[in-house]
C-alpha cells in the first residue's frame, strides 16, 4: 500500500446548507464546488469545502431510502469516506480485497476536460465507515473531473488550518486489538502510539495507527472494561455504533487561529482545574505565555527537544458527537499522551454540564 495523504473527507449529512455553515463560518472554509443531478449525481447534493490542503464534502440525498438517507437517520451527520490517495487505485482496491477487505464500489473512471478520476472503495473494519481509493490524473484544481462544478469563492486574507492531522476512531468494546490488526493486514498501517486512560468515573484504551509517512492516521479508542459508562460509551450510544469521533486540524500558529474561530463564536472545551499550574514543570519552558495557553485552553506536551499544542472544540452536533481539534506541531510528531487524560476530562465534564443543564430545563418546564 503506497499512500500519498488522506484525499478528502465525505461527510453524509441532513441538511447541506446547515451542515456548511459552521466549517465555513467557524473554521474559514470556503465552498468551492458543487454537485447535484445536473452535473450528473443523480439523487444527491454535495458541497465541496476547502481550506490549505483539507477537503471535505458534505452530501445530502434529495430521495427517501438511499444510503445517505439511510446514514443519516442511524447516525445523524457524520463521517462516511476517509478516501486515501493514491498512485494506482484499481491496484490499490485489488491488493486490499485480497487481504480481506470487503468491497463496495469497484473501480470506475471520471473523466472531465482537464484530466480523469479513478475511483475504488472498500469498506472500513470500523462500523460503517468506507475507504476510498482515489488516483488523481487531472490538475488539483479539478476536484472531481465530470462531476463537480467548480465555485469561485473570495480566498481569505489568510488561512488558519492547513491540512488534516488525522482522524480519531471510537469503537466497540473489546474490538481495538482487532482493529488495529485488521488496519496492519488491510491497509498495511502500523501501531506506534499506545495510551490507556483510567479515572473515577470511566476509562479508555486506545492505540494510534498510521502509514510510514504519517499522512494517514487513526487513532482508535475503545471504553475501558469494568468501569461506569463514560465519553466513549456516550458516542457510541448516541451515534448508534463505531465511527469518526474528531477531526484533527493542524495549523501553523494556533494562537492565532483560536482566536479567529472564538470571534466566530466556535466553543472549546474547557481546561480541567489545575492544568496549567502543574504545566511549567511538566514541559519546561515554552515560547508561549502560559497564561495565554490558559486563556485558549490550550492542552501542551513535550516529545524530546519538541512539543505539541491542541485545542478542542465542544460538540455542536445534534447527538454530541462529531467535534474538532486543533494541532500545531513544534518539531513533534506525538499525540499528545500526557493530554489524553486532560482530553478525557474534559469531555467527561462537558457531558456532565450539558446533563445538568438538560436536568435544570426539565424541572423548569415541568414547574
Amino acid at each position: 500500500m503506497d499512500f500519498k495523504g488522506i484525499d478528502h473527507l465525505e461527510l453524509y449529512v441532513g441538511n447541506l446548507e446547515e451542515a456548511a455553515r459552521p466549517f465555513c463560518s467557524g473554521f474559514g472554509f470556503r465552498v468551492t464546488g458543487r454537485a447535484g443531478p445536473e452535473t450528473g449525481r443523480p439523487g444527491r447534493r454535495s458541497l465541496l469545502l476547502q481550506q490549505g490542503r483539507i477537503r471535505l464534502v458534505l452530501t445530502q440525498t434529495l430521495v427517501e431510502g438511499d444510503e445517505v438517507a439511510d446514514y443519516v437517520a442511524v447516525h445523524g451527520d457524520g463521517v462516511k469516506d476517509i478516501a486515501l490517495a493514491v498512485p494506482d487505485a484499481a491496484a490499490a482496491f485489488q491488493e486490499a480485497v485480497r487481504r480481506g477487505a470487503q468491497p463496495v464500489r469497484q473501480p470506475r473512471v471520471f473523466e472531465g476536460p482537464h484530466g480523469r478520476l479513478i475511483q475504488a472503495t472498500v469498506a472500513s473494519p470500523v462500523g460503517d465507515v468506507v475507504h476510498s481509493f482515489i488516483q488523481r490524473d487531472a490538475p488539483e484544481t479539478d476536484f472531481w473531473p465530470g462531476r463537480f462544478q467548480p465555485v469561485v469563492s473570495a480566498a481569505p486574507e489568510r488561512e488558519i488550518l492547513a491540512t488534516l492531522d488525522h482522524v480519531a476512531l471510537c469503537l466497540l468494546p473489546g474490538s481495538l486489538d482487532d482493529t488495529v490488526r485488521a488496519y496492519s493486514q488491510i491497509f498495511g498501517l502500523r501501531e506506534t502510539h499506545e495510551e490507556n486512560v483510567e479515572t473515577a468515573h470511566g476509562g479508555m484504551n486506545s492505540k494510534v495507527v498510521q502509514d510510514a509517512s504519517g499522512r494517514v492516521c487513526f487513532p482508535m479508542m475503545e471504553p475501558m472494561a469494568g468501569k461506569l459508562p463514560g465519553q466513549i460509551d456516550k458516542f457510541l450510544g448516541n451515534h448508534r455504533g463505531p465511527g469518526a469521533q474528531h477531526l484533527a486540524f493542524l495549523c501553523d500558529d494556533i494562537l492565532e487561529s483560536i482566536r479567529a474561530m472564538s470571534q466566530h463564536q466556535v466553543p472549546f472545551l474547557d481546561t480541567p482545574p489545575g492544568y496549567y499550574e502543574a504545566l511549567p514543570g511538566r514541559v519546561g519552558t515554552l515560547a508561549e505565555d502560559v497564561e495565554v495557553l490558559r486563556a485558549g485552553n490550550v492542552l501542551v506536551d513535550r516529545e524530546g527537544d519538541g512539543y505539541l499544542l491542541q485545542v478542542f472544540t465542544r460538540s455542536q452536533h445534534d447527538r454530541r458527537t462529531l467535534f474538532f481539534e486543533v494541532i500545531q506541531r513544534k518539531e513533534a510528531s506525538g499525540f499528545g499522551a500526557a493530554n489524553v487524560r486532560a482530553l478525557y476530562e474534559s469531555v467527561e465534564q462537558e457531558l456532565m454540564r450539558k446533563t445538568q443543564e438538560s436536568s435544570r430545563e426539565l424541572r423548569r418546564t415541568g414547574s
